[in-house]
């Protein structure tokens, strides 16, 4: 299917590993001008690099941290009035909400709730006037069914869905679209850190726990970078545009409710 998307500029954050990157793959792939973000400036390059030689164009970087005034200052500077905007950032960490003191809530916020909206605010105006936009945010099942140890991300994510589903029917009637992709069980760095505190925090062996993760899933798999990106990538087409204010959880069956 032809995305309808080629020659677009999307900026992705989070983007040098994991699922920011499959996302950005799969941008890349369906001619988007992508630019990417991450911290490390030896990953972030090596990703762009291996990225733009797989779909045969350039691939921008950033190295920055996309959750401090300075970094996405740095990011919409190398990739000004993006028509597409994915939010990623790396997840708070896992634990006890006994444990978590006011400095550690405020970074959660910062990272997955108002960084996102602030790049929101920094780019849909434009996206506006030009009647073309698709911001898709990257949050967690947990969303739908909070995750016991993940109290951080519980908190901060919902309150970013909270204000998705407001401000994403004031544009949509622009051709702008704001959507939340919610993933379960995929392998990356996130996913092994979370079954590393579950299996601590139940005196179990860290592979005992991630079959059982597994077994849980109806698909009876662990998801990939590259399935989840292709999703991303649809919601960025243009066959994407009455799709709007949607949690769309991509989690292989494991939430069992019906709404």
């Amino acid at each position: 299917m032809d995305l309808g998307i080629a020659g677009r500029r999307a900026l992705v954050c989070a983007a040098s590993k994991g699922l920011g990157r499959g996302c950005a793959e799969a941008l890349a792939g369906a001619g988007v001008d992508v630019t990417i973000v991450a911290r490390t400036e030896a990953d972030v390059r090596a990703t762009a690099q291996a990225i733009g030689a797989a779909a045969g164009r350039n691939v921008a970087w950033v190295a920055c941290d996309i959750t401090t005034p300075e970094g996405r200052a740095a990011a919409l500077a190398a990739c000004p009035a993006p028509d597409i905007l994915v939010n990623n950032a790396g997840g708070p960490p896992p634990g006890d909400f006994r444990d978590f003191d006011r400095a550690a809530w405020i970074r959660a916020l910062d990272a997955n709730m108002l960084t996102p909206i602030e790049l929101i605010k920094a780019t849909i105006d434009p996206m506006i006037e030009r009647r073309f936009g698709r911001i898709v945010n990257i949050t967690s099942a947990a969303v739908k069914a909070p995750i016991d140890v993940l109290a951080l991300s519980n908190g901060a994510r919902s309150g970013l869905t909270g204000f998705v589903a407001g401000v994403a029917r004031k544009v949509a009637r622009h051709n702008v679209t704001i959507n939340n992709l919610l993933p379960g069980y995929f392998d990356t760095d996130r996913f092994r850190g979370t079954m590393t505190a579950r299996a601590n925090a139940a005196g179990k062996p860290f592979d005992a726990v991630v079959a059982a993760a597994r077994d849980a899933v109806p698909a009876g798999r662990i998801g990939t970078a590259a399935e989840f990106g292709a999703t991303c990538a649809f919601l960025c087409s243009v066959h994407a545009g009455y799709i709007v204010g949607q949690n769309v959880l991509i989690d292989g069956g494991a939430y069992p409710g019906t709404f």
